[in-house]
């Protein structure tokens, strides 16, 4: 199994000696709903695509149901029941067989098809110099129903193009749920026909037709994707006021969209009978452009300041008997309930608007952790008890850019006792891509490929833990997202040779592989660093979380310090001497590279920390005062670091080795 690279690992796998091998004859063959516009046919011709581009084979037949092509001499036959209507629930259950002889998928539903050719993808290797599917067999399904990624695009617009090229990568990793966030403080990204003012006043002129959401919720069913709206209220309610500021709880404001990050204290007046007069008109409007039952008010992050400092929202307070703010909103979230009902539509929101009175139709979205006083899972397993359906992203907030290990330990259903009952109230999880230090040319980087880590969180059977596995298998499926379309890959190539000026890139490359960007929004502290329209083609911005040369070079640290493995003493100088040159690339090219000259000061630095770590190498010493003035240089506070905004990930391997030199 070591040379199978699945992600999501299946629920049953045994692997045989009969591997098919791709050639020109390859042909599919669908038993079933043959139409060429059928969601099954459509996903089929994608396959056939993928595997020529990767396998450089000229087929000679394109198309699934080819004239001349049976299920007696297709390669692939794919068997489906039925056509599934997008819900959750559905049945997305799947066999594959791959044999010498040929391939079979099997399904209840077509989804549950396309997830099988999801898998054959991944199967693809070099056999004898050609590339062939390994041969298997696969049972499989899912353990969650629910299985998505948030994308917000308020804080930064994402474009039709890198909405449907991460729908694509999701369906590749069968995660089921486009959470779109669609309005924030810094944005409303909605085209609406009966409230103008918010597309045209509070987008900068980036938002979404009609139609374009009609495209995009159609490209994600033609992928087995339901899409979740999110319309944030009462509170991220700048954009809001921005266009109608008559609904607002401070009425003497100027209200004008945000450009910083952050918590803001703009809100819609919930005593005010015109406001829910004006959020009937908008869900009137776009709930019928998304099909899903489910639509996401938000709810978070209200601290009620404008309702504090409003005497007629208190004076309605004491009138209504509500006690504090969380009331005050609970009021406000039972009156969206009604109306969403009026357009058979179910509320889901944040965790804040679980409250006694809240009916337990709604769905309890988990999201707050040791960050915000909480205990990971806390609000999951309060939601469960109280008898709600809820769903987890606690744990998987990858705009954090902790390493995918932290997400991929995290599992929806928590280490406490559940009854059968509670526990089948935890429909799944999403991963969360905040998109507050993001923008369309980073965007698949912060996504992928660790998210198809958190994806097999949410499909594959819960002893699926094994790390070093994962991120074996993670490099290869950062491969088939790039097949696919991803650009993780190619954004960070562009962005360092920006840096650059278009010259050699070699340093700069050499320098990402042990930095990091900073973590748990410390890049952005307080929200002021950066605007919503500032850079993010810095150093920082080409980084990514689990820095390439990290863990190999701990494993040599690990085995010289622990094991006291001298043989890896080679390596472990070859590490440090190509990091020690990297000052002296840069250097060169310098002088025509302007932004490289903020790069350099770091560089320098780490030229300094590495010559340190290769001369106590070579002598099998270090003395205290190089000690002490390697853990200085490590723990250079200074602006040139800050200013780059990433940190050495490699600093802590570097002090266990120098520590333990010191000790002989």
């Amino acid at each position: 199994m070591q040379d199978i690279h699945i992600m999501p690992w299946p629920q049953e796998i045994k692997t045989n000696t009969g591997d098919f091998i791709i050639d020109e004859d390859f042909s599919v063959f669908i038993h079933g709903n043959t139409d060429e516009y059928s969601r099954i046919s459509k996903s089929a011709v994608r396959f056939i695509r993928h595997m020529t581009d990767k396998s450089g084979v000229f087929v000679n037949e394109g198309f699934p149901n080819a004239t001349g092509v049976s299920d007696a001499t297709a390669s692939l036959n794919i068997y489906f029941d039925k056509e599934a209507e997008l819900a959750m629930g559905i049945d997305e259950s799947y066999t594959l067989n791959v044999t010498d002889a040929g391939i079979e998928i099997r399904a209840l539903t077509d989804v549950g098809a396309m997830h099988g050719l999801s898998t054959l993808l991944q199967l693809i290797k070099v056999k004898d110099g050609a590339y062939a599917f390994t041969g298997v067999q696969i049972k499989d399904e899912p353990r969650f129903v629910w299985r998505g990624l948030m994308m917000d695009v308020a804080r930064h617009f994402m474009p039709i193009s890198v909405v449907k090229r991460n729908l694509d990568a999701m369906a590749l990793v069968k995660l089921n749920v486009f959470h779109w966030h669609l309005s924030d403080d810094q944005g409303f990204r909605v085209e609406t026909k009966m409230l103008p003012e918010l597309y045209k006043k509070a987008s900068d002129g980036q938002y979404y037709t009609q139609e374009q959401i009609k495209d995009i919720v159609k490209y994600a069913g033609d992928r087995g994707i339901r899409v979740v709206p999110e319309f944030d209220v009462p509170g991220h309610g700048t954009a809001f006021l921005t266009a109608y500021p008559e609904f607002a709880s401070k009425k003497d404001l100027d209200y004008s969209i945000e450009r910083f990050a952050g918590i803001f204290d703009p809100t819609l007046d919930p005593t005010n009978d015109k406001t829910y007069e004006f959020l009937d008109t908008l869900f009137k409007e776009v709930a019928p452009l998304f099909p899903d039952v489910y639509f996401h008010i938000g709810g978070d992050e209200n601290e009620g300041k404008h309702w504090d400092e409003n005497p007629e929202i208190q004076e309605f307070m004491k009138e209504n008997g509500l006690a504090d703010n969380h009331e005050l909103q609970t009021y406000f979230n039972i009156k969206l309930e009604k109306i969403l009902a009026k357009y058979g539509k179910s509320l889901m929101g944040w965790e804040e608007i679980m409250t006694d009175n809240m009916p337990k139709s709604a769905l309890i979205h988990s999201w707050r952790g040791i960050n915000e006083g909480m205990e990971p899972g806390e609000s999951l397993v309060k939601a469960v008890k109280n008898g709600y359906q809820t769903i987890l992203s606690n744990g998987y907030y990858i705009d954090l850019l902790l390493s995918v290990e932290d997400h991929y330990l995290v599992d929806p259903l928590p280490a406490v006792e559940l009854s059968t009952e509670e526990a089948g109230r935890i429909l799944g999880g999403e991963a969360t891509m905040w998109s507050e230090l993001v923008t369309p040319l980073t965007v698949d980087s912060r996504i992928w490929p660790r998210t198809a880590a958190i994806a097999e969180r949410f499909w594959s059977a819960q002893e699926v833990r094994d790390v070093d596995r994962m991120f074996e298998r993670l490099n290869s499926m950062s491969q088939y997202l790039e097949l696919i379309g991803i650009q993780h890959i190619k954004a960070k190539e562009y962005i360092l040779r920006n840096i650059a000026n278009y010259q050699d890139t070699h340093g700069l490359r050499q320098l990402t592989t042990i930095s990091e960007p900073f973590k748990i929004y410390s890049r952005n502290a307080g929200g002021t660093e950066y605007k919503t329209y500032s850079p993010f083609t810095l150093f920082a911005d080409a980084c990514t979380s689990d820095a390439t040369s990290v863990r190999p070079f701990r494993k040599l640290v690990n085995a010289f310090v622990d094991q006291k493995d001298q043989s890896v003493k080679e390596d472990l100088e070859h590490y440090l001497q190509s990091w020690k040159d990297i000052a002296d690339q840069l250097k060169t090219i310098q002088p025509n590279a302007p932004l490289v000259s903020r790069v350099l000061p770091y560089a320098l630095r780490v030229q300094e920390i590495s010559s340190i770590g290769l001369k106590a190498i070579e002598d099998g010493e270090i003395s205290q005062e190089a000690l002490q003035q390697l853990e200085a240089l490590i723990d250079n506070k200074e602006d040139p670091r800050v200013n780059l905004d990433v940190e050495l990930a490699i600093a802590k391997d570097l002090m266990k080795m120098a520590q333990y030199l010191a000790k002989k």
